[in-house]
């Protein structure tokens, strides 16, 4: 268990997660249906598999590249630890667990429940023809806010599709910053990505701008919502993590990135959820 908690790299469940709570606990506050812990509980290994799946198949997939890329050489498979087999049984057996999971939520979800799976493992193939992979990316995870909220309400609602987008462009900009770490040997490989199509610079402004983007997607909800001085504090905080994230890492300086990307984004997401959730919560005082 241990050695698959690697494989998929369990902790970096802390980017997608804390949106997902968000979208449940909005489909629980602004609508009639009631809090349900089964519900949750659902939800969260909804979200457990759908990472299982995602992360597994892309270390399948790329098992290969890892294995001529010096930084990823030591990567479960490429080092023997993990066999490519088990990877793959790993994938598919969450994969099953998601969408049957799906089906004991309500209907919606569980017709939903292929198109997510679709794109959470179709990002593993975009690197291979499209430098967008990094948006692909950011759309599998942006699933999260509105899935929960689907799985309370059974409906769609533009506040969390914000929420969603916040997420896609969010995920997508800081991924960028990831890639700069492979931009040569994405290049050597002809493999695509945005630092090595535009270059490092051309690459951190386009990052800069899904952030901006980002940041107006957890904004714009307050013209749909009452929100108290937690929510503001949130998105305050979150969107100082993405001016400090910038501030890490410049074109003739990569050294910070698993700082920006790891620890600044995982501040970003939990504080950012705690805010929201004590907003919600004082709103039923």
């Amino acid at each position: 268990m241990k050695k698959f908690f690697s494989l998929v790299l369990f902790a970096h469940s802390i980017f997608a997660m804390p949106f997902a709570f968000i979208g449940f606990f909005l489909g629980v506050t602004t609508t009639a249906n009631p809090f349900n812990w089964y519900l949750l509980l659902a939800v969260v290994l909804c979200m457990v598999f759908a990472r299982n799946a995602a992360m597994a198949f892309n270390r399948y997939l790329d098992r290969d590249i890892d294995a001529k890329n010096p930084r990823t050489v030591m990567r479960d498979i490429p080092s023997g630890k993990i066999s490519a087999r088990a990877a793959l049984i790993f994938v598919i057996v969450n994969c099953v667990l998601f969408i049957a999971t799906t089906y004991l939520i309500n209907p919606l979800c569980f017709y939903l429940s292929p198109i997510a799976i679709f794109v959470v493992l179709f990002y593993s193939y975009t690197k291979r023809f499209t430098a967008l992979c990094h948006l692909v990316l950011g759309l599998g995870l942006g699933l999260a806010p509105i899935g929960a909220y689907i799985a309370v309400t059974g409906q769609f609602n533009i506040v969390p599709v914000l929420y969603s987008l916040a997420v896609l462009f969010w995920v997508s900009g800081f991924d960028i910053i990831y890639a700069l770490q492979d931009e040569d040997f994405d290049r050597s490989e002809k493999l695509h990505s945005i630092p090595s199509a535009l270059g490092r610079k051309n690459a951190l402004r386009l990052s800069s701008f899904l952030h901006v983007l980002s940041a107006a997607c957890v904004i714009t909800p307050i013209y749909f919502m009452d929100f108290g001085w937690p929510y503001y504090a949130g998105v305050v905080f979150f969107c100082t993590m993405l001016i400090y994230q910038h501030r890490l890492v410049k074109p003739n300086d990569i050294s910070k990135v698993d700082r920006a990307f790891a620890t600044t984004n995982g501040y970003a997401s939990v504080v950012f959820a705690i805010c929201f959730l004590v907003d919600a919560y004082l709103k039923t005082r």
